[in-house]
C-alpha cells in the first residue's frame, strides 16, 4: 500500500488534484473540487533541490501581481509612484527644516555644546551667523567676482597677503567668506588684526570668534605651523584711511614681518588683489583733530557720513573683483628669515605683484558700478 504522503506526491506531479483557488479576504477556506481536499504539493527535498512548482489550471481565477508600469496604465487604476522615489517637499517642509535647525543651533549654544581652539575660533558661530551675513553682501550687493581660487592651497599652511582699503575694514571680511564659500576646500582665513582691533569691547569677540588674532609673528607662526591659510593686510590703517584721490595706489608694507614669518616657517605667499573697496565709503576728507580726540586713526569724511548720520554707514553698491595672485614659494629660504635684505626684496616683490593685479582687475572693470 502506498504511504499517503508519497500517494498525495504523485498526485500533485500528475495533475490528479486541483490546487487551491485563490479566494480574497483573510481566514477564507481552500475551495474544494468533487468533494476532496486539495493535496498540497510535494514537499522539498534537500538533496535534490527545491520542488517543481504545482501548475494552475486555466478555469481558475489565480491572482498576479501586475507590473508597476501596467498598473498605472490601466484603465480605472490609480497611478502608483515608485517605491523608491523621493517625496517632493511641500511648502512649508524648507522652513520646519530651518527653523529645527535653528532650535538645535540654540540649544548647543546655550548647553556650551560647542569647541573653540587656542586663539577663541568659533567654526560653528563662523559659518552659521556671520558668513550669511556676509555673503548678502558680497554675492548680492557687492556681485563679488572671485579667479585665481587654485592658487590657494587644498590643505596645509597659505599666507595670503591682500591689498587694504575702504575706511572701513570690509575687505578683510568679504575676502575670508569669499575664500571659504567658493574655495574647493572651503578654507578658512584666519586674519591678522590691529591692536585697536581687539581693544575694542564688542568688535574684539567678533574678531576673536570669527578668527582673528593680533598681527604679531609669534601669533602668526603658531597658525601657520599648524596648517592655518592666514590673510594679512600689511599697509594697516595708513591703506584703510587713505584718501579716495589715492585710490588703488598702494601704500608702504611696513617692515616685513609677514615675510619672516612666512620664511621661518617655509609657506608660501599668496599675493591678492582687491578692487571694489575703494568705492564703498569715499573718503573725500579726514578731520585729524577729532580723530585724536576719540583717540582713532582717522575721523573719515564722506559723501554720506556724517551728514546722512547712521544710514552713512550704509555701504555704497560698487563692483568687486578679487583674484588670487600665483604663490610665490619660500621654503628655500628658511635660512635668510633673519636676513633684512632678502625680507625687503621679498616684501618688494609681493607688494609690486599686488599693485600690478590692480590695474589689470580696473582695465577688466571701467565702470565702478556696474553690473
Amino acid at each position: 500500500m502506498t504511504p499517503p504522503d508519497e500517494e498525495r506526491g504523485r498526485a500533485g506531479a500528475n495533475g490528479r488534484y486541483d490546487v487551491p483557488l485563490v479566494v480574497a479576504g483573510p481566514g477564507a477556506e481552500p475551495a474544494r473540487r468533487n468533494g476532496h481536499h486539495p493535496a498540497p504539493g510535494p514537499a522539498a527535498d534537500p538533496a535534490s533541490g527545491p520542488a517543481d512548482p504545482q501548475p494552475t489550471r486555466r478555469d481558475q481565477p489565480a491572482e498576479r501581481e501586475l507590473p508597476e508600469a501596467a498598473e498605472r496604465e490601466r484603465p480605472g487604476s490609480a497611478a502608483r509612484a515608485p517605491r523608491d522615489a523621493a517625496v517632493p517637499d511641500q511648502p512649508g517642509d524648507v522652513w520646519d527644516r530651518r527653523v529645527a535647525s535653528g532650535l538645535a543651533f540654540l540649544r548647543r549654544r546655550l548647553s556650551g555644546d560647542y569647541q573653540v581652539d587656542e586663539f577663541g575660533f568659533d567654526p560653528e558661530l563662523t559659518e552659521s551667523v556671520f558668513h550669511p551675513m556676509l555673503r548678502l553682501l558680497y554675492r548680492d550687493w557687492f556681485r563679488t567676482e572671485v579667479t585665481g581660487l587654485e592658487h590657494v592651497p587644498a590643505d596645509g599652511a597659505g599666507l595670503v597677503v591682500g591689498n587694504h582699503s575702504g575706511t572701513v575694514a570690509l575687505d578683510a571680511l568679504i575676502l575670508s567668506a569669499a575664500l571659504h564659500d567658493q574655495h574647493p576646500a572651503h578654507r578658512y582665513l584666519r586674519l591678522l588684526g590691529a591692536d585697536l582691533v581687539f581693544r575694542m569691547p564688542v568688535v574684539s569677540e567678533i574678531a576673536r570668534k570669527t578668527g582673528g588674532t593680533v598681527a604679531c609673528n609669534p601669533d602668526a607662526e603658531r597658525l601657520l605651523r599648524s596648517g592655518e591659510v592666514v590673510g594679512v593686510f600689511p599697509e594697516g590703517f595708513k591703506g584703510v584711511g587713505k584718501l579716495y584721490s589715492d585710490r588703488y595706489k598702494l601704500q608702504r608694507f611696513g617692515r616685513g614681518g609677514f615675510v619672516s614669518a612666512a620664511l621661518r616657517t617655509g609657506t608660501p605667499i599668496v599675493p591678492v588683489a582687491i578692487v571694489g573697496g575703494e568705492e564703498i565709503y569715499p573718503m573725500l576728507a579726514d578731520i585729524k583733530p577729532l580723530a585724536r580726540l576719540l583717540k582713532l586713526p582717522y575721523f573719515p569724511v564722506t559723501p554720506t557720513f556724517p551728514w546722512l548720520g547712521p544710514l552713512g554707514m550704509v555701504p555704497l553698491p560698487s563692483k568687486w573683483l578679487i583674484e588670487f595672485c600665483p604663490p610665490i614659494p619660500t621654503a628655500h629660504l628658511t635660512d635668510s628669515a633673519d636676513d633684512p635684505l632678502v625680507v625687503f626684496n621679498l616684501a618688494d616683490q609681493v607688494r609690486e605683484t599686488i599693485q600690478q593685479t590692480l590695474y589689470s582687475l580696473l582695465e577688466r572693470r571701467p565702470d565702478p558700478f556696474g553690473p
